[in-house]
């Protein structure tokens, strides 16, 4: 029986931090033998916002690393760079000519990061969801691992196969396949350390707001020592009122590997000075063994190279037969 295929990506800016990795990169492993899986490093999403281009190109040799140290595993999940497939900028072309632009205009987070960057927000910003369902369309994909704020995105998606299709196929025959959405219940929502109402985030200014996956200890101990808590005593899960102490403990219970009643059990009468320090150690532990991991990928520069070759020739064979498929229903000569 053939797996079911999956695919999803990570921006290539800056570190992974401990909400990639619990909300998503963990998923993928724990599920991936159940899969056909292609992870991707978008680097071409991580220029619609202002980027470094001395870092772009180490910070995508440094996320492949991570994705292989957090445990994918490449006999079941290939692993390429966006970029280096070309089929993913020239399909983006062909479906935004047929995206409406008011559909893009209504995108919630277009909308939140246009304020922010003002008079210089580019057009990349108002287009990637066309590229975001250009990455996804070209693998004819299954599934589609999303969180609360991607499923915008793959609506999106979903809608534009079904305008492709009424346009340039038909309901015998569709060129383009619909993706569902891959939704897992124990997927963790890890909010910023100095913040609980929001998502932790690689775009927040502030260093304290996140732990990277490749903080070292004393690091882990300063960020976890400053994090923002509340004056009361006794740690509970679910109170509205205190969303910090939610998050704080979500995160030890993930990390140390107990039940929530366990940990509700341990923590209901402690203090943030007794509960701090173990935080920080179920952190640092739960975090070395994807560094030490790290380390040795990048330190055998050959192999990363390889698995990135390997995955780009791999993706490439599927994402140009979807591209030569649309082309041919939009009435394209295409080469002999």
């Amino acid at each position: 029986m053939t797996r079911q295929r999956v695919l999803s990506g990570i921006q290539t800016t800056g570190y992974l931090h401990l909400g990639n990795y619990l909300g998503a990169i963990r998923n993928w492993v724990e599920g991936q033998s159940h899969y056909d899986n292609y992870f991707f490093l978008a680097d071409l999403h991580a220029i619609t916002v202002p980027h470094d281009p001395k870092t772009l190109a180490a910070d995508t040799y440094t996320i492949a690393a991570l994705y292989l140290a957090c445990g994918l595993d490449l006999q079941h999940s290939t692993i390429f760079v966006q970029s280096q497939v070309p089929a993913h900028t020239e399909f983006a072309w062909l479906l935004s000519c047929i995206t409406p632009l008011n559909w893009l205009e209504d995108m919630i987070q277009f909308k939140e990061k246009a304020v922010k960057q003002g008079q210089e927000v580019g057009t990349g910003l108002l287009t990637y969801p066309v590229l975001m369902a250009s990455d996804i369309l070209l693998y004819e994909p299954d599934k589609v691992p999303v969180g609360e704020d991607q499923k915008q995105h793959l609506e999106l998606t979903r809608d534009l196969v079904d305008r492709f299709n009424y346009k340039f196929g038909t309901p015998e025959k569709p060129v383009l396949k619909r993706p569902d959405p891959l939704i897992r219940a124990e997927g963790a929502r890890v909010m910023s350390l100095t913040d609980g109402t929001r998502k932790m985030s690689k775009s927040d200014p502030s260093e304290l707001s996140r732990i990277n996956l490749l903080d070292p200890p004393d690091v882990i101990q300063n960020k976890i020592k400053r994090c923002k808590t509340d004056p009361i005593r006794g740690l509970v899960f679910g109170d509205p009122d205190r969303p910090e102490c939610n998050n704080l403990l979500t995160l030890y219970m993930i990390l140390s590997n107990q039940t929530k009643e366990a940990v509700a059990a341990e923590c209901q009468d402690m203090g943030w000075g007794q509960f701090k320090p173990l935080l920080t150690e179920a952190m640092i532990s739960a975090l070395q063994p994807i560094q030490e991991k790290y380390q040795a990928i990048m330190d055998d520069r050959s192999y990363l190279e390889s698995v990135l070759r390997d995955g780009r020739e791999k993706a490439s064979a599927i994402a140009n037969k979807t591209l030569a498929k649309a082309k041919k229903a939009m009435g394209y000569a295409l080469p002999l």
